[in-house]
C-alpha cells in the first residue's frame, strides 16, 4: 500500500482538467470542463470534468472518479501505475519501499520486468531489419515506407537460433521463457529462439507497451504467421493488434474497422486508412468488443467474401450478443472473393474502402440474411424453422431495444406476430415505459444516473442523504455533525459516520477536496456510495452562498428524525411492557421538544 498522506498530497498538487486534457479536447461551460465521453461511443459531449471538486463524471453512462481514477480506466493502468505516472508529472518520488517491511509499499512487479525484456527485445529486432536487405525488400514490395515500418516498431528475426543471445547473456534467465521469447526443448533442455528468419510485429497494449510479438515468414514457410504464446503480459482473446496507433483515428473517423492480418493494418495504415486493428490468430472476443466500444460507437468487421468469410463473421456476431449495447452499432463489410483489406485498398484506394465500411451490412440484417439462407420461407417449415434458429441468438442480445428490433424482425420473416414470437421464446412481452413518480426538480435536484450495483438504498431526499452532498462538497462540515444522531441502518449514513470518524482521528484532512475524499475510502465498503454521490455532485452541486442555510436547516430536520425515532420507541414499549418512571420523564420531555424548534448542538 502507499500511505494515504502521500495519495491525500498528490491528488492536492495535480490538477485533474490537466491530466484529463492531456487525453481528451475539453471545453469549458460555466464553471465545469465538458468532452465527448471516452468511455462510451456517443455524439454529445456529456462527460463533465469539475475543477473544483476535482472529479469527473459522465451523465451518459455514469462512470465517474478523479485523476488516478481516470488513468486506470483510460489507459488500463493499475491503482500503483496511476499514481506512480501523476506523481512524476506533478514531480514528487514515491515513497520507497523498506527492506524487509511488511507494510511499506511495494511498487514493482514482476510484470515490469517482463516489459523490460520485451523492449529489449523489440529494439534488437529494429536493429536487426536495417542491417537485413532481405527482410527490407519484402517491405519494400509489400509497398511500406520506412516511416510506416517505424511507426508500427516493425523488425526482422534473424536465421538464428539463438539470435537473442547478443543482447541478454544471461539467456538461461527464467524471464525470457516467461516472456515467450525463448523455447526450452522438452527432451534435451536445449534452449532455442521462438522466432527465426521471420518479419516481427510488436503486439502493444493500449498503454504502448510491448506484450507480446507476431513474427510473418519471408518466404512460402509454415506457420505463415507465429505469435507469441500467452505469457503473464500477454492474453490473445484480450489485444488488438494496432490499437496504440489507431485510437484517435478511430475516434476522428468515428468507428473502428476491424480485420484478420497484421499486414492488413499495415497496409490500410500506408494507404491513410488508420483506424484499423486486428485479431490475432484467434476469433473476435467480448473482450475485444468491450475494447473497441470505448472509443467508438460504431465497430464495423471487414471480412473476406468467401465462405470462410462469412464464418468468420458469423462467429464475431455470436461473440457480440451479450456485449452489445443500444447505442453501438456492429456492421459487416463483406470484400469481393478476390480480394482481402490489403489487396482491396492498393486495387481501388482508400476512399473505395471508407465507403464500403459506410454502407457495411448492419447486424441484424446480416443475422437475418444468414437464417434466411438457410431456410425456406416460402414454407410454414421453413419459416418455423427460421424462427427455432433465431431463438438462441435473439435471447443473448443484452441490448433490450435491440432485441425488441431483432424479435419483430422475426417474427416478420416468420409470417408471425411479436407477441407470440416473444411467448416462444420465453420473453417477457413488452410493456409500454412507466411514468416515473420521482422528481427531480427544484433548486437542488441533481440528474438522474444510472446505478451500477445492486444492495441497500438510501430513502430518497432523507436528512442524511442531502447531509453526506453537502459534506463531500465541504468536508469541513463534517467536524460539526453529531454522529450519534446519524442512523446507520442505510449505506449514505454509515458512509458519514466512516468519513466523521476519518477526519476526528486525524487519517483525514477536514480541509480536503472531494476527490482526496473519495480516493480516501477507495478499497472501503463505502467506496461505490461516496463515488456515486460524488458524481451527481459534479453536474448539480450545492451553490456556496446557500450551503451553510442548508447545512443547519437539514441537521435540525436529522435532530428532529432523532427525537421522532425515540418518541416512536419509547411510546411502542409503553404499550408493549410500560414505562419506568425515567423513561415517562423522557418521553415527556421529548414530546415537548417536538413542539419547539429544535437547537443546533441540543440533542
Amino acid at each position: 500500500m502507499i500511505p494515504q498522506s502521500f495519495i491525500q498530497d498528490l491528488l492536492a498538487r495535480i490538477d485533474i482538467v490537466d491530466v484529463i486534457e492531456r487525453h481528451l479536447t475539453l471545453k469549458k461551460s460555466g464553471a465545469n470542463y465538458f468532452a465527448r465521453c471516452p468511455f462510451h461511443g456517443e455524439k454529445s459531449a456529456s462527460f463533465s470534468v469539475s475543477p473544483s471538486k476535482q472529479f469527473y463524471h459522465c451523465f451518459g453512462c455514469g462512470v465517474h472518479g478523479n485523476a488516478i481514477g481516470f488513468l486506470m480506466e483510460y489507459s488500463g493502468l493499475s491503482f500503483i501505475e496511476a499514481v506512480r505516472e501523476l506523481a512524476q508529472q506533478a514531480g514528487l518520488k514515491l515513497p520507497e519501499s523498506q527492506p524487509g517491511s511488511d507494510t511499506a509499499p511495494r511498487i514493482t512487479s514482476a510484470s515490469e520486468g517482463l516489459h523490460e525484456v520485451m523492449a529489449a527485445a523489440a529494439h534488437h529486432y529494429r536493429e536487426q531489419l536495417k542491417n537485413t536487405p532481405e527482410a527490407i525488400a519484402y517491405l519494400k514490395r509489400r509497398g511500406l515506407s520506412g516511416e510506416i515500418a517505424a511507426r508500427f516498431g516493425i523488425g526482422y528475426a534473424p536465421d538464428d537460433w539463438q539470435g537473442l543471445r547478443k543482447i541478454f547473456p544471461s539467456y538461461e534467465d527464467k524471464q525470457l521463457v516467461d516472456a515467450g521469447l525463448v523455447i526450452v526443448a522438452e527432451d534435451s533442455g536445449r534452449r532455442y529462439d521462438r522466432f527465426r528468419k521471420r518479419i516481427m510485429f510488436p503486439i502493444q497494449d493500449r498503454r504502448g507497451r510491448i506484450i507480446a510479438f507476431g513474427g510473418r515468414v519471408l518466404d512460402s514457410g509454415e506457420p505463415k504467421y507465429l505469435n507469441s504464446p500467452e505469457t503473464p503480459l500477454f492474453e490473445k482473446g484480450r489485444e488488438l493488434y494496432g490499437i496504440t496507433q489507431a485510437q484517435k483515428a478511430i475516434r476522428d473517423e468515428g468507428h473502428a474497422l476491424v480485420v484478420e492480418g497484421y499486414m492488413d493494418v499495415v497496409t490500410l495504415a500506408q494507404f491513410g486508412v488508420c483506424n484499423a486493428v486486428a485479431t490475432l490468430g484467434t476469433a473476435t472476443t467480448q473482450h475485444h468488443l468491450q475494447t473497441l466500444m470505448r472509443f467508438t460507437d460504431r465497430i464495423v468487421f471487414s471480412f473476406d467474401g468467401d465462405a470462410a468469410g462469412r464464418k468468420a463473421a458469423r462467429r464475431a456476431l455470436e461473440a457480440s450478443l451479450e456485449t452489445l449495447r443500444d447505442d453501438v452499432t456492429l456492421a459487416f463489410l463483406f470484400l469481393p472473393a478476390e480480394h482481402d483489406p490489403d489487396s482491396f485498398v492498393r486495387a481501388h484506394g482508400a476512399q473505395a474502402l471508407r465507403e464500403a465500411a459506410t454502407h457495411a451490412t448492419p447486424l441484424t440484417r446480416f443475422l437475418l440474411d444468414t437464417l434466411s439462407d438457410e431456410c425456406d420461407l416460402g414454407t410454414a417449415e421453413g419459416r418455423a424453422r427460421l424462427v427455432h434458429e433465431a431463438r438462441p441468438l435473439v435471447t443473448r442480445v443484452a441490448a433490450p431495444l435491440l432485441r425488441l428490433q431483432l424479435v419483430k424482425a422475426v417474427a416478420e420473416a416468420g409470417m408471425l406476430n411479436q407477441g407470440e414470437v416473444e411467448q416462444a421464446y420465453g420473453l417477457k412481452p413488452s410493456q409500454p415505459p412507466r411514468q416515473s413518480s420521482t422528481s427531480h426538480g427544484g433548486r437542488f435536484g441533481t440528474p438522474r444516473i444510472p446505478r451500477a450495483t445492486t444492495g441497500p438504498r438510501t430513502r430518497p431526499g432523507s436528512a442524511v442523504s442531502l447531509l453526506l452532498r453537502l459534506v463531500l462538497q465541504h468536508p469541513i462540515h463534517a467536524t460539526r455533525l453529531p454522529v450519534d444522531l446519524i442512523p446507520a441502518d442505510d449505506t449514505d449514513g454509515t458512509a458519514l459516520i466512516a468519513i466523521i470518524d476519518a477526519i476526528s482521528i486525524g487519517d483525514l484532512d477536514p480541509g480536503c477536496n472531494l476527490a482526496t475524499l473519495v480516493e480516501h475510502f477507495r478499497e472501503t465498503p463505502h467506496a461505490s456510495t461516496l463515488s456515486k454521490a460524488a458524481a451527481e455532485l459534479v453536474g448539480a452541486g450545492f451553490e456556496d452562498e446557500v450551503i451553510e442555510d442548508l447545512f443547519d436547516d437539514t441537521l435540525r430536520k436529522l435532530q428532529a428524525d432523532a427525537i421522532e425515532r425515540e418518541i416512536s420507541s419509547l411510546t411502542r414499549q409503553a404499550r408493549e411492557r410500560g414505562l419506568s418512571s425515567a423513561e415517562r420523564y423522557r418521553l415527556a420531555d421529548l414530546l415537548i421538544r417536538k413542539r419547539q424548534p429544535p437547537s443546533l448542538g441540543k440533542h
